[in-house]
């Protein structure tokens, strides 16, 4: 049943000509729990240090903008928000070189996939400023510690981020009854948009076991999550909504409104039995197929249930299962799927890829349809093949494979080398032919990662 071919290929980042495969289900899954050395090797800074570096700087900044409006002061605080600005794009290329880098690299590849999966899930985006490169940190926060650990832990990480809260507008949500709507009648509203994602995408799913009446009640109970810059999140008993609220027909908080009534309520929405239902299914439409095996999905979701979500039980019981190594072609590879697995196969050094991040990375990216880090909504990317296989997106997927790679190494592998390394036994003899009869290196190459075989798990 366990192949290795398949657990790099379905599971991880792609074959690698230098880091052998796992031998085992137990094997993949030891890794999560052992030292992340990948993100060691490739950092990208924590959200912590984006808010002190770069957020409270331009908020600062801004400030001095607007009251010293007019003056010397003002126009050296509008250089200093540019130059801000241009690190912080240059800071934002060089974290897509070191997600990619750590898939080229890491000895762990499954945690880089499901690092892929849990951001996607909880999908933040910030809007304005220098808020719109936040993602990477975002991720290196809020979602990467939590990889194999409980399902409750990651949720509560997530939905109480600043970035979260920002990106569904929650910062600014006061509760009806709350001593600052009182205060401010008509200027302060409640927002509902944080309640309903956290229902709908993040624990329960669309068609789950929920009323507008509950994702009313969620919406009050969330008031009073809030953050800033230089304290990250917090909780203002000012904009939350006093009382108990009742969510799922279970009652939360009281007359002095906390974070521990929030805590609560994504503790039970984590273990309840629709939202095992609903990630198992997900996570089994991420890695294995648009349609995946019914008794699969349930056999993930009975294990989330008997364990309150426990993630590495949750993962065990995809893996260990048949289903998931049926050897016919599964998901096509999401753009930076493709392109970092086929980093990974020509084993490209991440210098060369810092080197022209844009040329290489960016904007292939979103040639292929993938815009970096910018979903178009708070359900993140879209998991169907289609979504990826257009004429447009295959176009673009074909002028990478056949161009650039020749950009990224003093020299190429020999083709009939590269095919094996690439596809190992899952190569098709008509792509080893073609490869092996092409007039140039660049063109084996291309070849190979143009195949279907390649561009799919």
């Amino acid at each position: 049943m366990f192949d290795p071919l398949l657990a790099d290929i379905r599971f991880g980042c792609g074959r690698s000509p230098r880091i052998a495969a796992p031998d085992s289900v137990e094997a993949m899954l030891a890794g999560l729990l052992g030292p992340d050395t990948a993100a060691a090797a490739h950092p990208i800074e924590t959200y912590e240090i984006f808010l002190a570096s770069r957020l409270t700087p331009m908020n600062a900044l801004g400030r001095i903008r607007r009251q010293e409006r007019g003056t010397a002061l003002a126009e050296e605080a509008l250089e200093s928000i540019i130059k801000l600005n241009r690190e912080g794009r240059k800071a934002r290329l060089d974290w897509l070189v070191a997600h990619v880098a750590r898939r080229i690299t890491s000895e762990t590849p499954l945690r880089e996939r499901l690092e892929s999966f849990w951001g996607d899930h909880f999908s933040a985006r910030g809007k304005v400023n220098v808020l719109r490169i936040s993602t990477s940190p975002y991720l290196e926060s809020a979602i990467r510690p939590y990889l194999a650990g409980r399902f409750e832990d990651m949720l509560i990480a997530a939905v109480t981020h600043p970035q979260m809260l920002h990106s569904l507008d929650q910062h600014a949500s006061a509760g009806p009854n709350s001593p600052q709507a009182l205060r401010y009648p008509g200027r302060k509203g409640m927002n509902e948009n944080l309640a309903r994602e956290l229902l709908e995408l993040h624990t329960l799913g669309v068609g789950g076991p929920y009323t507008q009446g509950d994702v009313y009640e969620l919406a009050k109970l969330l008031t009073g999550l809030a953050f800033t810059a230089e304290a990250g999140t917090e909780f203002r008993a000012a904009l939350a909504e006093p009382g108990a609220e009742t969510v799922l027909g279970t009652s939360y908080g009281g007359a002095q409104p906390a974070l521990e009534d929030i805590h609560a309520v994504l503790r039970d929405l984590a273990r309840h039995p629709a939202t095992a239902r609903h990630i198992a299914h997900k996570l089994a439409v991420h890695f294995i197929g648009d349609h995946p095996d019914t008794a699969l999905v349930a056999a993930m979701a009975e294990v989330w249930w008997q364990t309150g979500g426990d993630l590495p039980q949750v993962y065990h019981a995809m893996l260990s299962h048949p289903a998931a190594w049926d050897p016919a072609p599964g998901n096509a590879k999401p753009p930076l799927d493709f392109i970092a697995s086929a980093c990974r196969a020509l084993d490209v050094p991440p210098k060369a890829l810092a080197a022209r991040a844009g040329l290489l990375l960016m904007n292939p990216l979103r040639q292929m349809g993938q815009v970096w880090q910018e979903p178009l909504g708070p359900d993140g990317l879209p998991e169907a093949d289609g979504a990826w296989l257009t004429p447009q997106g295959l176009a673009a997927r074909l002028q990478w494979g056949f161009t650039l790679p020749q950009l990224m190494l003093d020299r190429l592998p020999d083709p009939r080398d590269f095919v094996v390394t690439a596809l190992g036994a899952r190569a098709p003899e008509e792509v080893r032919f073609a490869a092996s009869a092409a007039e140039t290196r660049s063109d084996g190459i291309g070849v190979v990662l143009a195949s279907p075989a390649f561009q799919r798990m």
